[in-house]
């Protein structure tokens, strides 16, 4: 992210998973060893898609070959998390293998990487990788180099208007080109898309049925929203094609049978109480692992995961030490079973934060969250509830902006702010814009789109005891310091970056 306008604000329970320490694999057999031949990684991220869209899961309304193939033969992962709903948190967490706020100004969208916080890119090249990404890399300032490796992004292609037009397969091909023949690598592939801003239209000019469209029951079902969809399913195709062809590459290089290839996003559909949530829509993540030398292919696996996971598994299958730092649990053992459905019981829980996404609120306060995601339930705690978590209403900087800045635009937030004075739309506008509850419980089997909140039925106050103290548990051992009193660290945190909406073009 391009840096701009400067500003410094003044001013383990029954359900626990991913301790620090977890991650370090028993198994030593099941490691990478000097007489083995490492494995490559190629690692695929789109930018803001929700795990529903991809066509093996059922979703009509996108085609992707690429991910489907790699489900097939490998593992399709049906409860992946991300660390964070946005973007460069996120990435961080997945590049450290932490969670955010265990990195500092790192745990904020739109400010520092802290250099001193290891990266599993950097700790595989001097195990002999040869480390590379083109697209979208780790995101932050303070960083001489970006935390995914060197940059292969200068071929471009003729992309459709508003896709990013950097060619993405023909720069891993460059990148495959640069290293030596018997080098093992990892290379990160980030895709711009389905990130917006959309060429309105698009998903209809491809041909796209809006009937086909399944609207989240959060947002209104009109037409203009059904093709904003579409729009978005068509990005996500655009970062699909491209996977294809690096499989491609990979098969006539004949390396794609000693790579893990991982495809995944980083947060959220980039929609109204979706992307910067912690509902599912904005941090439940598709994921598909092939590796051909290793992985029985055609299983499907519950398992709950996070994005934090795969960094201590990268540094498994390459045998390297896993940092003591890491809070991410490896998933050697479940990509080697046999098995489909859950592989390791223990891993009960996962964990997800929010803090500053956009310079949204006066004084640049935080709308900072924390939640658990069980099986069954999602438990947030909103840590600021007098605040609009998606941004003040009438907060304005330096020049005008658009009310409820922390928020993705497009087609639904038009649809929902118009209307937000009828009766229908007050629902939809109190979901999207209204204040929340200091906590919120929801059953996510009954309730997919989390929109009935049970912290205060009485039926469910034994759950909501539980499960409240297995998160300020885990906190607590993972020494969150928003947890410990000590929000300082993020509340202080510098940001750069545009203040507020995602405007068109603004890569945010």
């Amino acid at each position: 992210m391009k840096r701009r306008n400067f500003i410094k604000i003044a001013g383990l329970g029954a359900l626990g998973s991913g301790i620090p320490g977890s991650s370090i694999l028993n198994n030593s057999r099941l490691l990478a060893s000097p007489k083995s031949k490492q494995p490559n990684i190629l690692f695929c991220i789109s930018d803001d898609q929700s795990w529903l869209h991809t066509s093996i899961s059922g979703c009509k309304t996108v085609k992707t070959p690429g991910f489907d193939r790699v489900a097939k033969d490998g593992i399709l992962f049906t409860n992946t998390f991300s660390a964070a709903p946005a973007c460069g948190p996120s990435r961080a967490g997945l590049l450290t293998g932490q969670d955010i706020w265990r990195l500092r100004e790192g745990g904020c969208h739109g400010s520092d990487f802290p250099m001193d916080i290891p990266v599993y890119p950097y700790i595989l090249e001097n195990a002999g990788y040869k480390i590379g990404y083109t697209g979208k890399g780790g995101e932050g300032g303070g960083r001489t180099r970006n935390a995914a490796g060197t940059s292969y992004s200068k071929i471009h292609n003729k992309a459709p208007l508003q896709i990013n037009n950097t060619d993405y397969a023909a720069n891993f091909e460059a990148f495959m080109k640069d290293k030596k023949s018997d080098q093992p690598f990892c290379f990160w592939y980030g895709g711009h898309e389905p990130h917006r801003s959309y060429k309105k239209g698009l998903g209809l000019e491809a041909g796209k049925n809006p009937d086909d469209v399944i609207v989240p029951g959060f947002l209104p079902d009109t037409p203009e929203i059904r093709s904003d969809m579409l729009d978005y399913f068509t990005e996500i195709e655009w970062f699909d094609k491209h996977l294809c062809a690096m499989l491609n590459t990979l098969e006539k290089s004949g390396d794609l049978e000693n790579t893990i290839v991982i495809v995944t996003s980083d947060n959220g559909m980039p929609f109204q109480r979706a992307k910067s949530n912690l509902y599912d829509y904005g941090t439940r993540m598709p994921m598909a692992i092939m590796w051909p030398d290793k992985i029985k292919k055609g299983r499907i696996v519950d398992d709950l995961v996070s994005l934090t996971d795969l960094a201590p598994t990268y540094l498994n299958a390459a045998g390297s030490s896993v940092p003591k730092e890491m809070t991410g649990k490896s998933l050697m053992n479940i990509l080697l079973s046999e098995k489909s459905g859950i592989i390791e019981p223990d891993r009960k829980a996962v964990y997800t934060a929010r803090e500053r996404h956009a310079w949204s609120q006066p004084n640049g306060q935080i709308y900072a969250m924390r939640a658990i995601r069980t099986h069954e339930y999602l438990f947030i705690r909103n840590y600021k509830p007098d605040l609009y978590p998606a941004g003040s209403p009438d907060f304005r900087y330096n020049y005008d902006l658009k009310p409820y800045s922390d928020s993705n635009g497009g087609p639904a937030g038009k649809e929902i702010l118009q209307n937000k004075d009828t009766a229908k739309g007050k629902y939809y506008f109190n979901l999207s814009y209204g204040k929340r509850p200091a906590e919120e419980l929801y059953n996510v089997k009954d309730d997919p789109f989390q929109i009935n909140n049970l912290v205060d039925n009485p039926k469910f106050a034994k759950i909501k005891q539980t499960i409240s103290k297995t998160l300020d548990d885990y906190l607590a051992h993972t020494k969150d310091p928003r947890h410990l009193g000590n929000p300082e660290v993020f509340e202080n945190a510098p940001f750069y970056g545009p203040h507020g909406i995602e405007t068109e073009g603004m890569d945010y």
